[in-house]
C-alpha cells in the first residue's frame, strides 16, 4: 500500500513539475531583445497629441522582438493613437500607405503580433468590460526601435500594445476621461 501512495504521489510531483516547466517556458517566450538610450527631440519635432510619451535624453527604453503568445483571450494593453495626417501616430500606415480619420475603427499591433505585416488588413475582435468590437490592423507599433524622426521621438512600444484610433474606444463604450491606456483582451480570429 505503502508503495502505490509513494507511487502516486511521484506522479502528482511529476506532472506539478512538467506544468511549472511549461508554463515558465511560456512566460519566457518574450525576453528583452535590447535597449536603447533617448535622446531630446529637436524643437517643434515631438507630436505631443493624445498624450504620447516624448523620449527622454539619456533613459535607457527596452525593445522587444516578440509579443506574447496570441490565444483566444490574449490580454493586452489599449492605447490611443491618430492616425490621421499630422496625428500622433507620423506617417502613413505601413499596410496601405494612407492615413485613416479617427472615426475609423483601425489599430497598430506590437511588433512580434504584427508579424512582419502578415496581420495587415485583418480585423481583429477586441473586447472589455462585456463589449467587443472588431478593427482592421493597418500598422506595426515598432516595439524595436524609437527615439527618432521616423517614431516621433517615441520610446520603443511595449511588446503588449494595441493601438487604436478614438473609433475603437468608442465602439466598446470606454467613458473618454478613461482613453489612454486600457487592459483589454483580442485574438486574431
Amino acid at each position: 500500500m505503502k508503495n502505490s501512495s509513494f507511487g502516486a504521489y511521484l506522479l502528482v510531483l511529476l506532472v506539478f513539475a512538467t506544468l511549472a516547466y511549461c508554463l515558465d517556458e511560456r512566460l519566457q517566450s518574450c525576453q528583452p531583445s535590447g535597449k536603447i538610450r533617448g535622446i531630446k527631440p529637436p524643437p517643434g519635432q515631438y507630436n505631443p497629441k493624445n498624450d504620447s510619451d516624448c523620449c527622454k535624453k539619456g533613459k535607457m527604453y527596452t525593445t522587444y522582438k516578440c509579443s506574447p503568445p496570441v490565444t483566444s483571450n490574449t490580454k493586452a494593453v489599449l492605447t490611443l493613437n491618430s492616425f490621421q495626417k499630422g496625428g500622433d501616430g507620423g506617417g502613413p500606415s505601413e499596410s496601405d500607405n494612407q492615413y485613416h480619420f479617427d472615426d475609423t475603427p483601425v489599430v497598430t499591433l506590437s511588433t512580434g503580433w504584427y508579424s512582419g505585416g502578415d496581420k495587415c488588413h485583418n480585423y481583429i475582435p477586441i473586447s472589455v468590460n462585456g463589449r467587443s468590437m472588431k478593427a482592421k490592423v493597418v500598422d506595426e507599433f515598432d516595439s524595436t526601435m524609437g527615439c527618432d524622426d521616423e517614431h516621433d521621438y517615441q520610446p520603443p512600444c511595449p511588446n503588449n500594445i494595441i493601438d487604436t484610433s478614438k473609433a475603437v474606444w468608442k465602439a466598446l463604450g470606454i467613458p473618454e476621461g478613461d482613453w489612454g491606456e486600457y487592459d483589454i483582451t483580442w485574438s486574431y480570429a
